[in-house]
């Protein structure tokens, strides 16, 4: 795998050649194991740098609707996609009306659920806490939520999400885990951090407050890279899997896609991956038929985060 110097064609421009004329790396969709529904880009808070630009203001992606999501729940049994998760991002997904209905239908479909969620003030609101509570006693561990914990210090995290929203996150926090919710935390490999400080860093905050979350297992903590498209990544080849030693078959585009709806579109739209939603080179179409095709790594993240970083939005 090489990196290019700047005096080369752009880099990402041909999704089927990278910038020194190399066969651009491609995935297929070989094992769908996770169907995500983005429930829009509004949020409650505004991140310094949040990879799909959600805000209070931000609603380029639109909520999508109970009937939206029953849809494609059909869809996975016409296409017989032998799915196991359902997930559901935002925005923060506790601002859509609909979305204990979509959670609690995924449930009763048989699958698992992951929510991922800022545990602020939308998830605490008295009507969604009764909602998650019945949802636990009904259907236990099959839905998580992972809360969104940037970092183990309170200034640091308020850093990116403002002032005092370490804070408010925790105690949503501790409201899940007091109600016997399963839950999970996504933090991010930042400010100068290793994995292992980091990891040590949220095991300290853990046993202060009492959460069993185990933040040396990764599938409990994850700790995602950075995304900023800015930052310079080498292109990935078909020669990289050799050389870096990984397979096609262990990125995100082989196990997931993403269900989207634009702002003035008629319909949903279903995406390659969860982390590129406004690369239209990304959206393939308004059927899961459509998204069988395979996915050229024609984006920074797809280096950064997925081929190099080794990270997966996935439970």
């Amino acid at each position: 795998m090489k990196d290019y110097a700047s005096d080369l064609k752009p880099k990402f421009a041909d999704a089927n050649v990278t910038a020194d004329g190399s066969a651009r790396a491609q995935v297929s969709l070989t094992h769908p194991e996770t169907l995500w529904f983005n429930t829009g880009t509004l949020c409650n808070i505004e991140c310094s740098n949040c990879y799909i630009a959600s805000s209070p203001a931000n609603d380029d992606l639109v909520y999508l609707s109970m009937a939206d999501v029953e849809t494609y729940l059909d869809q996975l049994i016409e296409r017989d996609w032998p799915v196991s998760e359902i997930g559901f991002t935002g925005g923060e997904p506790f601002m859509n009306p609909d979305v204990i209905k979509m959670i609690e239908t995924s449930l009763k479909r048989g699958y698992q659920v992951l929510v991922l969620t800022n545990a602020m003030r939308p998830m605490m609101r008295p009507n969604i806490r009764a909602a998650l509570k019945r949802l636990q006693l009904e259907f236990g561990n099959k839905l998580t939520l992972r809360v969104s914990l940037d970092h183990y210090l309170p200034e640091v995290h308020d850093q990116e999400r403002g002032k005092g929203s370490f804070d408010i996150a925790l105690k949503g926090l501790i409201w899940l885990s007091e109600n016997r919710l399963n839950v999970t935390i996504a933090g991010r490999i930042a400010f100068a951090d290793t994995d292992g400080a980091a990891r040590k860093g949220f095991d300290a905050l853990f046993a202060k407050i009492g959460l069993s979350v185990n933040a040396f297992d990764p599938t409990e903590t994850v700790l995602f890279p950075e995304m900023q498209e800015s930052i310079d990544v080498p292109e990935i080849t078909t020669a990289c899997w050799t050389i870096l030693n990984k397979s096609p078959n262990d990125i995100m585009c082989a196990s997931s896609r993403m269900i989207v709806k634009r702002k003035g579109a008629k319909s949903p739209s279903v995406l390659a991956c969860t982390l590129i939603a406004y690369d239209k080179n990304f959206e393939m179409g308004p059927t899961l038929a459509a998204a069988e095709k395979s996915v050229s790594l024609n984006h920074p993240h797809c280096s950064k985060f997925c081929v190099l970083g080794g990270a997966s939005c996935s439970g």
